[in-house]
């Protein structure tokens, strides 16, 4: 029994065999980070597609963002209270994840979890947030039917959100791992394989924020 309570606890504070395994033994880019930038890669040309759909719905149409046949006035996108938070919150789990990926480099467990928990919590915050923004703008009359402007805003921000949400569970796979000890600087290709797709997320809702909030909209001519 003893022995049984030592080895649980070696397992605990130190590592499994499975973080014993090789970095990498053959030199260049790992399995697992490579099969990420492959998929990064084909998400790049997806997210393009939608991008380069939106250009063109926006460049046809007279006015932008069109009217609200409801109120008469023009749709309109609030940065405040939640999206322009939860904006701030994404960037900063960025951060936090390239700071768990260090510090699990340095074999410093204590600090990679801690910094892969902040991220994974930061996530959920910003799924929270923009179910939140989804409620009230319904409230506001910007639906998924709201022709091409709801079409488009939802259907961008909502893939966005479905691989924010995909991001979220291999974190936390990523972080449950971690806490039974598989990660050390020796292995850990998928912490950094999932940080490259949390940079990713991040990187693209920057591009959705600037376009579909800061970008200045069309007046209808005269």
């Amino acid at each position: 029994m003893a022995m049984t309570t030592d080895t649980h606890a070696t397992l605990a504070v130190e590592h499994t065999p499975l973080a014993s395994m090789p970095h990498d033994t053959h030199g260049g880019i790992s399995n697992p980070v490579l099969g990420m930038l492959l998929f990064i890669t084909s998400e790049v040309m997806f997210f393009g597609g939608l991008f380069a759909a939106y250009f063109s719905i926006r460049a046809n149409a007279s006015q932008w963002p069109p009217t609200n046949v409801e109120t008469g006035q023009p749709f309109a996108l609030a940065i405040l209270p939640f999206v322009g938070p939860a904006t701030i919150l994404l960037i900063l789990s960025s951060f936090t994840c390239q700071y768990a990926v260090i510090q699990i480099r340095h074999d410093d467990r204590t600090r990679f979890l801690r910094g892969m928990t902040i991220t994974v919590v930061l996530g959920i915050i910003f799924l929270l947030a923009q179910v939140t923004d989804y409620s009230l703008l319904g409230s506001e009359g910007l639906t998924l039917s709201s022709g091409t402007y709801g079409t488009t805003y939802f259907t961008l921000t909502g893939f966005h959100g479905a691989h924010v949400f995909g991001g979220v569970i291999m974190l936390s796979v990523i972080l449950y791992r971690g806490m039974l000890g598989q990660f050390s600087s020796r292995h850990y290709d998928a912490v950094e394989a999932a940080s490259l797709y949390w940079h990713f997320v991040d990187v693209v809702w920057i591009l959705l924020f600037s376009l579909l909030y800061l970008l200045p909209g069309k007046t209808a001519a005269t």
